[in-house]
């Protein structure tokens, strides 16, 4: 079965792409980064850089996981950063099908549609 080709479709696709590669990639930085800031840390249980990956995308992807939080400075701060992270791209996921959603319904019904005149700024006349 092939995917629809619309324009609302294609667009759809794009911004999911985006959020999954940014995602991806902060995921992979976040990584190295927490792996830096903890594998010496005291007491840390992120030694390896599996640890690192593991915590890393539990966090993007839990929000609020059972893992130990990081013991160092840089590790909190980061930690704070994938929070707020996963809260925007849920955030972006859920406009994105929402926007999706409401194209498709102007679509579907062209005579839901506003017409110009609703809007402020235009005129009836010709």
């Amino acid at each position: 079965m092939r995917a629809p080709r619309t324009a609302t479709h294609r667009h759809l696709r794009e911004r999911l792409g985006r959020l999954a590669v940014a995602t991806l990639g902060v995921d992979l930085v976040a990584t190295l980064l927490v792996y830096q800031f903890e594998h010496d840390a005291p007491r840390t249980r992120i030694t390896t850089l599996g640890d690192a990956a593991f915590w890393t995308t539990t966090q993007l992807l839990t929000v609020s996981s059972q893992l130990p939080n990081p013991i160092s400075t840089g590790g909190r701060i980061l930690d704070i950063f994938l929070r707020l992270w996963a809260i925007s791209v849920v955030a972006a996921l859920a406009g994105a099908f929402g926007a999706f959603f409401h194209r498709r319904g102007l679509e579907r019904d062209p005579l839901e549609r506003e017409s110009p005149s609703d809007e402020p700024g235009w005129s009836n006349a010709s």
